[in-house]
């Protein structure tokens, strides 16, 4: 159906505009982060993309991330987590497995060591509950560095977490006294 270029290519258009700049194609992001299918669809081809449902679908279903879902009736999409712009995801409180793993990057380690975790521009902090996931996600900046958050010790102390669809844990913050590296 699409090239494995292709895909990539319309995936991460997709993320652009469902996470972080829906309205540069016309598009409202509505309850928990769903827009209409067809209404995108329509933007998507007037900006010459060429997309239809079966593709938007193909995408859809063969993100190894699962960054996209669709609603029961597959009229709304949503992106699963990762947005900047202002979204409710309706995600309910969940006890996180006792440790969960953060990747990141040398350059970051001593900011994250002074200050914990940030959610920076956007909506949570992501963490992972494997930790092949947690290095993956690093090894795109560089020599990863996979940190240890003792999760079930901050779910006691009052901090929340939240478990998206695509199996990402979130939370706001995780303070220094909860990370090991």
């Amino acid at each position: 159906m699409l090239s494995e270029k292709e895909n990539t290519k319309l995936s991460k258009l997709l993320s652009y505009i469902l996470r972080h700049k829906p309205e540069e194609y016309g598009i409202e992001l509505g309850e928990n982060g769903y827009t209409n299918v067809d209404e995108l669809i329509t933007k998507l081809n007037a900006h010459n993309e060429n997309i239809s449902f079966e593709i938007l679908q193909h995408i859809v279903d063969t993100n190894n991330k699962k960054r996209f879902a669709f609603n029961e009736d597959l009229t709304k999409i949503r992106a699963s987590q990762g947005h900047s712009v202002d979204v409710e995801l309706g995600y309910t409180e969940q006890q996180p497995p006792e440790i969960l793993y953060h990747g990141t990057v040398e350059k970051f380690l001593i900011a994250i060591m002074k200050d914990g975790l940030q959610k920076m521009k956007r909506h949570h902090v992501h963490l992972s509950a494997d930790k092949t996931i947690a290095t993956k996600v690093a090894e795109r900046r560089g020599k990863p560095i996979i940190l240890e958050i003792k999760a079930a010790e901050m779910f006691a102390a009052g901090y929340t977490f939240y478990h998206s669809d695509n199996g990402v844990w979130l939370t706001d913050h995780v303070p220094v006294e909860f990370i090991e590296s």
